[in-house]
């Protein structure tokens, strides 16, 4: 038996953050003998159950001792864990685990990570430190990969891949079309439905403003029904739910909590989906739903490089009247962006393999 504890954003009910968990365990399951695994979870408890997989407390300094103690291998990842944007303190929290590990003598891994960005000079110090000493590295994207060059990471440590969550399973989508008839968002054959997934933390009023100015054109110009979808509800809700109440009956929002598979299966529903949120934009991805990416992080642009669609604008810089002109576009070449961005997507999910030989080679390594 090949003890794998892994560390990550994991407890929250983050719908990306989840869906990179369960794509992680079912690969690590699927294709490596004889594994048991473990998470360090905000709700040890609730992830347990969730995903049959033992689990510790995540802020618990003996919870991950022990945990640590009794492992093989850390698999740090994925998502955005080593980067100082969002907080100081949570990029010394990953490196902390990850050196633990070292200093025990455990084999360390990150797994299709997005790194960066790190500014600090300490952390960019402790970090190349930490990583320099891991046993694999796996990040989704070439940014990641030249950023972790750029710290001094030897080039043969480090392999780019992509986002774990493209290789999640599709949905059915009359599961979706059953929840929003739920909601009060029935799917009408005969008009469009344009998702919105946008961010709330630290929202601009003014981009608010001129989500709410597309939204009314959208009616307007193609009688299009609008349904704003809380990605991250803890997060997302409250905006979502202003928006809506702002646009007198023109625009939905999903009020409840939905699991990640029932989210993937409402994305699936929609004919286009307009998304801030980059786990949003890899469930349209998936589900072939044509995108149009609004970036608020490097990690967005880079997801929709990689599956050959354009990054028009950023939350800064949005406009109704650039939106315009690229849902007209997407709206129009519908067929080729969705055949472009499911060949995208089946050599992206080719290259994710590469994590679980990885780690095979250091398991047999270590045997």
């Amino acid at each position: 038996m090949y003890n794998i504890l892994i560390s990550g954003y994991y407890g929250f009910n983050n719908i990306g953050d989840e869906s990179i968990l369960r794509t992680v365990i079912d690969n690590l399951r699927e294709k490596l003998p004889d594994v048991d695994i473990t998470v360090l979870s905000h709700d040890p408890a609730q992830t347990a159950e969730k995903y049959g997989v033992k689990a510790a407390a995540r802020m618990s300094l003996w919870g991950i001792l022990r945990s640590v103690w009794r492992c093989d291998l850390l698999l740090s990842g994925g998502g955005s864990l080593l980067q100082d944007a969002t907080s100081g303190r949570s990029i010394l929290y990953y490196l902390f685990i990850l050196r633990l590990a070292q200093l025990l003598g455990r084999q360390t891994f990150i797994y299709s990570q997005g790194i960066g960005p790190i500014s600090a000079p300490r952390n960019r110090r402790l970090a190349a430190r930490v990583l320099r000493r891991t046993d694999g590295i796996v990040v989704r994207d070439v940014k990641s990969r030249d950023l972790l060059l750029g710290l001094g990471v030897p080039g043969d440590l480090v392999h780019v891949t992509a986002d774990p969550v493209i290789r999640v399973k599709k949905a059915d989508p009359a599961l979706g079309l059953e929840i929003l008839a739920q909601e009060g968002c029935p799917r009408r054959p005969d008009r469009l439905t344009v998702g919105w997934a946008v961010k709330s933390r630290g929202p601009d009023r003014t981009f608010l403003r001129e989500v709410e100015r597309c939204i009314r054109w959208l009616r307007e110009e193609y009688g299009a029904d609008s349904v704003l979808i809380p990605f991250f509800h803890d997060e997302d809700w409250k905006v979502c739910d202003a928006v809506a109440q702002g646009m007198d009956g023109q625009a939905g929002c999903l009020r409840q909590k939905y699991l990640s598979e029932q989210t993937l299966s409402i994305i699936g529903c929609m004919d286009v989906l307009v998304g801030v949120r980059l786990h949003a934009l890899i469930y349209a991805a998936v589900m072939g739903v044509p995108m149009i990416g609004i970036s608020y992080d490097p990690k967005v642009d880079s997801f929709l490089s990689s599956i050959q669609r354009p990054t028009p604008f950023t939350v800064r810089d949005f406009t109704l009247e650039k939106f315009q002109a690229v849902f007209r576009e997407t709206v129009e070449s519908r067929e080729r962006i969705c055949a472009e961005t499911a060949r995208a997507v089946e050599e992206l999910v080719s290259k994710l393999d590469k994590n679980e030989d990885l780690i095979r080679e250091i398991m047999e390594r270590a045997t």
